[in-house]
């Protein structure tokens, strides 16, 4: 398995996601939704998954930070409801059916997750398990260490430790009851600097 295997969708939509990831990320969280999204298809390959929206899938992947993003913060949604949004707005002018654009929030939403069902949603649990192992390391073990190595020499991890549990500390405090505060319960940044590729001093 290599990078060169899985290809960007060419569609309006996923245009517009790679445009705001570029523009309100920071360059090592811009890192970690590309990694994501590869990730995410590496997994979709080694469990057989049939039948993703890989459109569907690039898009929520690319997305799915977003909400931390100052201006899309929202003040009483979690940061993945308010990524969830903002991705209905994007694939809304990209002419995505409303069925479909709700799709976009579900897999958002979902990534944060403890688990989800691959029969309720194929896209949202490959990518719930990609997000668990970039950000943790979790379940290594489901693709190829030299994959891996690839993608973090081609989208270095950088700060993105620091920057990710900060943010999602901040979200805790001012959103308590949202799936932030699981997260800082659960010892994220601990988690974070002990990742089994590259741990974060």
């Amino acid at each position: 398995m290599r990078l060169d295997d899985f290809t960007a969708p060419n569609t309006s939509a996923a245009r517009g996601a790679l445009a705001l990831s570029r523009q309100y990320y920071s360059p090592a969280m811009k890192n970690h939704v590309l990694r994501s999204w590869y990730i995410a298809e590496g997994i979709a390959v080694a469990h057989a998954i049939e039948g993703l929206d890989h459109e569907l899938l690039y898009v929520s992947a690319l997305l799915h930070d977003i909400g931390i993003s100052e201006e899309f913060d929202n003040d009483t949604l979690s940061y993945e409801h308010a990524g969830g949004h903002v991705g209905i707005a994007l694939t809304a002018g990209a002419g995505w059916s409303s069925d479909r654009r709700q799709r976009v929030l579900d897999v958002v939403v979902r990534h944060n997750w403890t688990s989800v069902d691959p029969d309720l949603d194929p896209e949202g649990y490959v990518l719930e398990l990609a997000t668990g192992l970039d950000v943790t390391g979790a379940n290594l073990d489901v693709l190829p260490r030299s994959f891996l190595e690839e993608l973090t020499n081609t989208f270095p991890r950088g700060t993105f430790g620091r920057e990710f549990s900060t943010a999602v500390a901040r979200q805790a405090s001012k959103k308590p009851d949202t799936s932030a505060a699981r997260l800082m319960a659960n010892d994220l940044p601990g988690r974070m600097r002990r990742h089994p590729l590259e741990p974060i001093p």
